[in-house]
């Protein structure tokens, strides 16, 4: 199979973009083996292929691209051409045009601290029609509702909607490959599409807008059914299989450092860890960490998202600075409201750099564009990996020629690119499956 980022892209093999990809060859292989792991592998089990590809094609289309919608009805329509048309349909009834009647874009969602209510956003909420409940089944449409809230509310994410999945007949091994596989489509199609504008930067003189983005707030199938005060019902449902955590001390700002996170469902028991599982988690530190251990529920997407993760970061054999990819990632979650990514990746960035002063002022006042940091490199960097975090993205060849104008070479937007795609895998992994909380000290990624 072809290089799926480079398919989704209108990258061909030997390209110069694509020869600069192959400047980061660990996050190239293990992106495609990513998909492998989530989308194709050998032995499916409950969550089949079919269901797979339900998933990413809605997921896709949510995200405004139209290749990758395609790319991945293609692969549904082999397995069930009734449920590729059910998602074509409930795309076409889930979003609209955007325009400027409607220039709105994710992420949406509310903050628990009153300190940050201001920055709250309301949107749309999903729940599958009759229709499509019926063609797709009650178990796929739970989950379909779930990459909905992924995509478009994963500040919204709460142990609610795991207990959901749970009552509508998913496992926890199937949550998280669920939460993995939504959560790898942000990564994949945002970094194909700041491929996309930069193969065809310069000659393409407007912003490059997807074709199909989010739906208003009003939009005929968006309904409240999703919204956080009729959630909580399946948590009565699944007992001690979610867990809750009245008492935690929660953050209420972002914040450099001095946090943890805990889960919603259980991670596998350390004494338990299969010899693939602890494989998967690559550092044997890890297996400490309630975090990495509940991803080695599916131990083949965690092994392979940690070493895209590994070489996108830590590869510096070339291109962009450390301090610049943590800033691409502190942009990144910062934007999506994930205080645990952001506070860590800013006390990266704080320490790779000796900037902690102006880290802080970008966790303070926000990622709205344009950035106003004072420093042109960083200034690019933020307003790029924004404009790659929105939903759908609004990364185009206008953010390449700004990041060029501040003196990036190519293969260093790749850098930034990468960045800033991984987080928005990142995030929407630890918004989802558990929530931060308040210690002296802790680092996860």
């Amino acid at each position: 199979m072809p290089d799926i980022i480079n398919l989704l892209a209108g990258l061909t093999e030997g390209d110069p973009l694509d020869r600069l990809r192959d400047h980061r060859p660990q996050a190239k292989e293990n992106a495609q083996l990513s998909f492998e792991a989530l989308l194709e592998p050998e032995e499916p089990g409950d969550f089949s292929y079919r269901d797979r590809y339900v998933i990413a094609a809605f997921t896709a289309g949510l995200l405004g691209s139209t290749a990758g919608e395609e790319f991945y009805r293609d692969l549904l329509r082999d397995e069930d051409e009734a449920a590729s048309w059910a998602i074509a349909e409930l795309l076409d009834d889930t979003v609209v045009d955007l325009d400027a009647t409607n220039p709105v874009r994710g992420p949406y969602g509310s903050y628990g601290s009153a300190r940050l209510a201001e920055e709250n956003v309301d949107g749309p909420w999903l729940s599958v029609d009759a229709k499509s409940r019926d063609t797709l089944g009650p178990v796929t449409s739970a989950g379909i509702e779930f990459a909905h809230l992924l995509v478009l509310h994963p500040r919204d994410a709460g142990p609610e909607d795991l207990a959901k999945l749970l009552a509508a007949g998913w496992d926890e091994d199937g949550i998280v490959t669920l939460a993995q596989l939504i959560s790898f489509l942000n990564f994949q199609i945002r970094l194909s599409a700041g491929l996309a504008a930069l193969l065809h930067a310069p000659a393409a003189a407007e912003e490059q807008i997807p074709s199909r983005p989010l739906t208003s707030a009003d939009a005929a199938s968006g309904s409240d059914t999703g919204a956080p005060g009729s959630r909580s019902r399946a948590l009565a449902e699944v007992g001690a299989r979610v867990k809750t955590y009245p008492d935690l001390a929660r953050p209420e700002v972002f914040q450099q450092s001095g946090l943890g996170w805990v889960p919603w469902i259980a991670p596998v028991a350390e004494a338990d860890l299969t010899e693939a599982q602890r494989d998967a988690l690559i550092e044997a530190g890890r297996a400490k960490n309630p975090y990495f251990r509940l991803l080695a529920r599916d131990p083949a997407a965690l092994r392979a998202r940690t070493l895209t993760d590994f070489d996108i970061f830590f590869n510096v054999s070339d291109g962009l600075g450390r301090a610049e990819r943590e800033l691409a990632a502190t942009a990144a979650s910062r934007l999506n409201g994930c205080l645990f990514c952001a506070s860590i990746h800013s006390d990266r960035a704080s320490e790779e750099s000796g900037r902690r002063d102006l880290v802080q002022q970008m966790l303070d006042t926000g990622t709205d564009e344009p950035s106003h940091l004072g420093d042109p490199v960083w200034d690019a960097v933020v307003d790029a990996s924004v404009a790659l975090s929105l939903t759908p993205p609004a990364f185009g060849p206008d953010r390449v020629a700004a990041l060029r104008d501040a003196g990036l070479t190519d293969a260093d937007i790749i850098d930034v690119l990468g960045g800033a795609a991984f987080f928005n895998w990142a995030n929407r992994l630890m918004l989802s499956l558990g929530e931060p909380e308040l210690i002296a000290s802790g680092k996860t990624r």
